[in-house]
């Protein structure tokens, strides 16, 4: 039979110094002092003195509650005694009867186990408890009828049912007494266990004629002090003669029965013969009056065929051997009984599994535990005899423990090997007891032990490494990206705090870039990024457990910034070609045509979403300088350009100033070369230049000068161009996105120069003034 248990224990703050301590003690044997016996009367009331532990094993008593002195029992088991961990002394607990603790008559003896910490110490303790005098012998019956007939030898004996006395030894039925009469004597005989039964001897012939009824008092007397007693009436009633009396076969038999016989198992025949014949000559068998009653619940016999047959069942942990008084008697008057006597033996059966204790454990394990460190102490037992009583124990396979055997079947729980609680938290530790009988019998128990956590490991995080890409003008605030580590330990030693390791970004600290959160791995820009002024940077994230020490892993993030279309174009010139920006004329300008001319120019950029920057030009054609001043003036431009700043107002006293000059340089040359050109009439081919400042509503420069020589020979005036025409330009530039109305802008506006030669016109930029 297989018997299964569990068990999950927490253990106490004693945890590995305790089994290690535990293990020296086991493998060195028991303390050199041996083991102690005390004795102890049985009825005691609680608190009673029964010995000074502290002192018999000479511990320093102060210590015994640090130390955790203790008593350990198995589980279930009553607590009779108990240690008074102030002063040492082993003191009773509840009351003890000894009737109830141990049955039978042998010695009653309790086993205790005391346990002290810090050295680990373990010793025996036998505390035998006294039987005392509290039971007065009992008779079953309070008068017994005993039929004897007249023709009874003198001699004969007729066996009396005993008395019971819960007690044992010199407390429980010593002697028997009869009251004085004239014909019957009274032998006490003793039976194999000691106990004692009576028999009536007739000593003197009976005359049922003269007296038919004899009565006399039985006393049991136990040997206790105080002597106590119990008494019951005997009737001896005197039949008329039966000559013959049966005989058995044999006056004693025995027998052996295995103790796991099943109940109506015959356990013997017996046979009684009687020459009489009739009813004188019937045998009748039945227990002797005296037969115990634990013989009467076990045994029964048949009083026709004489078969002794069981009744109950048999336990041979519990009594080894009964004995049984069987009587026969025949059927006719005056019949007197026989009796013989039936020892049954029994045979040790292997009914009793091993009993597996756990007497101390330390749960749960540091998984960095060196090999040899003990778990566990575990103790074995069976109640069965001889092989059947032996037992080895043993662990399930595929488990870093084993069992090491200690003295009187005692065993450690010891690591073999190095735990990984990553790989496996907690085992189930199968302990298999066997005992050696046929069939054997097996117990299995499952031992949880819990791994605990080592900080062994340190963070890993997700990638190698991170890049983030950020659209420039971000929101201050938002979040950009999340990293994440593992730790593949637990509790706090898993978790996990993030941080960004200092640094600086263009000379700024890390920190004013971006944050991170120290329980998530959120990272978020507190500042908004400008593509233009930093494309790139990188910082290092680190995480760090909680363990102790701490352990940390370092990761790098990437942030790249994304270009966003923020910057629309700005006109540096007024140059209008859709690549070079360079604005020229389709054909010379006519009479017909109109004098002045408005364009608008739009740039307009590539981006997503597409900007633009608009510039308005004014062209007018004009013969004279005032004419051509006369018609700017008539050109303003818009409200926002014309309320200016203080710079434009120096800006404009300096172009001022330099005007008049160079206009006075102009009109002095002119003057010089007309007074030449009096002579020859000059041609009609002028070169003009118009220059309009970004700061100034109106603002020109014009000079003259020829652009090929005189032509004498031209005779038609009407066939050649306009002869002294002047051209006016004035721009407007309006900075908006493609397809959008905005606040026109204005953006540094250039300088143009326009040429005239002929029947064409070029407008050039100021760097370019050679036509």
């Amino acid at each position: 039979m297989d018997k299964d248990f569990h068990w999950e224990w927490s253990s106490g703050p004693w945890g590995q110094l305790f089994l290690r301590s535990l293990v020296f003690l086991l493998l060195a044997g028991p303390p050199a002092r041996g083991q102690l016996r005390y004795a102890v009367p049985e009825e005691l009331e609680h608190g009673a003195f029964v010995a000074n532990l502290g002192e018999d094993l000479g511990l320093d008593v102060s210590t015994l509650s640090a130390r955790r002195f203790r008593i350990v029992s198995r589980a279930g088991a009553r607590q009779h005694l108990e240690v008074n961990l102030e002063n040492g002394i082993l003191f009773v607990n509840e009351r003890i009867d000894r009737e109830e603790v141990c049955e039978g008559g042998g010695t009653c003896l309790l086993h205790l186990q005391l346990l002290v910490e810090s050295p680990l110490e373990l010793y025996r303790v036998e505390v035998e408890v006294l039987d005392i005098n509290d039971h007065a012998p009992t008779f079953p019956w309070q008068e017994y009828v005993l039929e004897v007939a007249e023709s009874a030898v003198l001699g004969a004996r007729f066996p009396l049912e005993s008395a019971q006395d819960p007690d044992v030894g010199t407390n429980s039925v010593h002697t028997y007494r009869l009251s004085p009469n004239g014909f019957f004597s009274l032998e006490v005989q003793t039976r194999s266990d000691a106990s004692k039964f009576a028999e009536l001897v007739l000593e003197r012939a009976l005359d049922r004629e003269q007296q038919r009824v004899h009565r006399v008092l039985l006393t049991a007397l136990d040997g206790g002090v105080p002597e106590r007693s119990g008494t019951a009436h005997i009737l001896v009633t005197v039949l008329d003669a039966n000559d013959n009396v049966p005989a058995f076969d044999q006056p004693s038999y025995g027998v052996s029965l295995p103790e796991d016989a099943p109940a109506g198992t015959l356990v013997i025949q017996l046979n009684a013969t009687d020459l009489d014949e009739g009813p004188n000559g019937e045998i009748e068998y039945s227990f002797s009056g005296h037969a115990p009653p634990r013989v009467r619940e076990l045994f029964h016999v048949e009083p026709r065929s004489g078969q002794v047959l069981l009744k109950g069942r048999l336990d041979y942990e519990r009594a080894s051997l009964h004995e049984l008084y069987v009587q026969a008697k025949d059927r006719g008057p005056s019949a007197v009984a026989v009796h013989c006597r039936v020892l049954v033996h029994l045979l040790d059966v292997n009914d009793n599994a091993p009993e597996v204790t756990l007497t101390s454990v330390s749960t749960p394990v540091l998984e960095d535990a060196p090999p040899g460190t003990v778990i566990a102490v575990i103790s074995v037992q069976d109640r069965d005899s001889g092989d059947n009583g032996r037992v080895s124990c043993e662990v399930g396979p595929n488990v870093p423990f084993e069992l090491r055997s200690s003295f009187r079947n005692y065993y450690t729980l010891v690591t073999t090997q190095a735990l990984d609680r990553e790989l496996v938290p907690e085992y189930n530790v199968s302990i298999t007891a066997r005992d050696m009988g046929s069939p054997a019998l097996v117990t299995r128990s499952t031992l949880t032990i819990p791994v605990s956590d080592v900080n062994d490991n340190a963070p890993r995080f997700l990638q190698p490494s991170y890049s983030v890409y950020v659209m420039e003008n971000n929101a201050p605030g938002a979040s950009i990206c999340s990293v994440s580590a593992l730790d593949p330990d637990c509790q706090q030693n898993a978790y996990l705090s993030y941080s960004i390791a200092d640094g600086h970004i263009h000379g700024m600290p890390v920190g004013t870039y971006v944050s991170i959160n120290s329980d998530s791995g959120h990272m978020y820009a507190l500042r908004s990024l400008d593509y233009e002024q930093i494309r790139s940077f990188q910082i290092q994230v680190q995480a760090q457990d909680a363990g102790f020490p701490p352990l940390s892993a370092n990761v790098t993030v990437h942030i790249f910034v994304l270009d966003q279309n923020d910057n629309a174009p700005v006109i540096v010139s007024p140059l209008v070609a859709p690549d070079t920006g360079e604005l020229r004329t389709l054909r010379s300008f006519l009479e017909q045509d109109a004098s002045r001319q408005q364009l608008v120019v739009q740039v307009r950029d590539g981006g997503q979403p597409a900007l633009s920057a608009t510039v308005s030009l004014l062209l007018s054609v004009v013969e004279t300088m005032p004419q051509t001043l006369s018609d700017f003036s008539e050109f303003s431009l818009p409200p926002e350009v014309s309320s200016s700043s203080p710079l434009t107002l120096y800006l404009l006293v300096s172009l001022g100033s330099i005007s008049f000059t160079f206009l006075l340089a102009i009109l002095i040359l002119t003057a010089i070369r007309c007074r030449g050109e009096r002579r020859s009439r000059q041609g009609d081919s002028y070169c003009y230049k118009v220059c309009l400042g970004p700061e100034s509503a109106q603002s020109d420069f014009m000079f003259l000068k020829p652009c090929s020589p005189p032509r004498n020979n031209e005779k038609d005036p009407g066939k050649r161009s306009r002869p002294e025409q002047h051209l006016q330009v004035s721009k407007e530039v309006t900075q908006r996105p493609a397809g959008l109305s905005s606040t026109p802008q204005v953006p540094p506006a250039p300088s143009l120069s326009l040429c005239h030669e002929g029947s064409q016109a070029r407008l050039l930029p100021e760097n370019n003034r050679s036509l």
